[in-house]
């Protein structure tokens, strides 16, 4: 992890509450702690001008859908970022899906679902219940675009998401 993503990450507030989404008034606790560590990665983002992602949920809180895009060569590349919370949460990590790119890189698997196996999933297990949908696009799809998109760019794959 380079020093830029380690001192972003160490602004976002670590989560408290180990409740998913079958805890009932836990899970809305859990919400509400993931709401203000998202807004605060956003507010962390737009200030330093490294503005990248936009992400809603559905009132439950378990669907997420969004923008993120990454300016490669001057270009910027927008795609659309899905994911759903596990109902192990927040023992397992969301599944962070780009389904514009399915089958584009070895490093996605069915559906668009990017690899977060050998980086970032054991990480999240360490810091369980601390880590959650900020730490998620901090370290794990944030560093994926970046070491993805240019690859992709380079391939002639994505010139078609180019904004």
């Amino acid at each position: 992890m380079d020093d830029g993503t380690k001192a972003t990450v160490q602004k976002i507030p670590l989560l408290s509450i180990r409740a998913g989404p079958r805890d009932g008034e836990a899970w809305n606790a859990r919400l509400k702690e993931e709401l203000t560590a998202l807004i605060k990665y956003v507010q962390i983002n737009k200030n330093s001008d490294k503005d990248w992602f936009q992400v809603e949920s559905n009132k439950t809180g378990l669907r997420w859908s969004g923008k993120c895009w990454y300016f490669h060569d001057k270009v910027r590349y927008e795609f659309d970022l899905e994911f759903e919370i596990p109902v192990t949460y927040p023992a397992a990590a969301p599944e962070l899906r780009l389904p514009q790119l399915d089958g584009m890189t070895s490093k996605m698997y069915r559906g668009g679902k990017i690899c977060q196996d050998i980086h970032f999933q054991p990480l999240w297990v360490k810091n369980v219940p601390h880590f959650g949908i900020a730490h998620a696009l901090a370290l794990g799809l944030g560093p994926w675009l970046a070491a993805e998109v240019p690859d992709l760019f380079e391939r002639g794959m994505i010139h078609q998401f180019a904004k």
